[in-house]
């Protein structure tokens, strides 16, 4: 249900359960773990996550959540291992965005969607509370008030919605997705590790 495909220096990682809307089980989040850790050892330069179908992932499955999956501890192993990464990381979102699925795509520096993408983040209506470092790279992206309209106002936002928060970067038609992740990554992959890494600390660092 995860289908990794390598090619030299970039890797590109698809959630593969359409027929579940690519909601993810524990032993899709392990795997998850696993690969970009590998990634990690192979320092990778380029790592793309998206999904088969027309959903990116509608969050934790609905039984396994129910089991205890909603506040297990791997989503933020998941999402941190994503944002440790040196290489450029892309989140190709083909569709709908929602639950603990957007931890990935923030762990992520860039992301890209397609114009029928929504997003939304119903945790609190649930009872559960958001990955520990979500709501802090919300913010970060769409400010705190945007970030509480989607965590506390259980906002549903649509692609132009999430490109002018700051949200996405570029809303792609379906058709030139993966054309215009290709161009984003281009460079990345043909740069050497050093500068690649180092520039991607450089736009981390805080000023002063």
């Amino acid at each position: 249900m995860i289908a990794l495909e390598q090619d030299g220096a970039r890797w590109t990682v698809t959630l593969n359960r359409p027929d579940k809307a690519n909601s993810l089980t524990k032993a899709m989040l392990r795997e998850l773990e696993v690969i970009v850790a590998e990634a990690d050892r192979a320092e990778v330069a380029a790592l793309i996550l998206t999904g088969t179908g027309t959903v990116f992932s509608a969050g934790a499955d609905l039984d396994e959540a129910r089991a205890g999956l909603a506040t297990d501890g791997i989503w933020e192993r998941v999402s941190g291992r994503i944002a440790g990464l040196k290489g450029m990381t892309v989140a190709a979102l083909n569709g709908t965005l929602a639950g603990g699925a957007f931890g990935m795509a923030l762990a992520c520096d860039i992301r890209l969607a397609v114009p029928e993408a929504k997003f939304f983040y119903p945790v609190m209506k649930l009872g559960f509370l958001p990955q520990p470092s979500d709501p802090g790279r919300l913010a970060a992206l769409v400010g705190p008030a945007r970030a509480k309209l989607i965590l506390m106002g259980g906002a549903k936002i649509t692609a132009d919605e999430a490109l002018a928060f700051g949200l996405v970067e570029r809303v792609v038609p379906r058709d030139d997705l993966m054309g215009a992740v290709d161009a984003l990554v281009a460079d990345a992959v043909a740069a050497q590790p050093g500068p690649r890494a180092a520039i991607k600390a450089m736009c981390a660092a805080p000023l002063g």
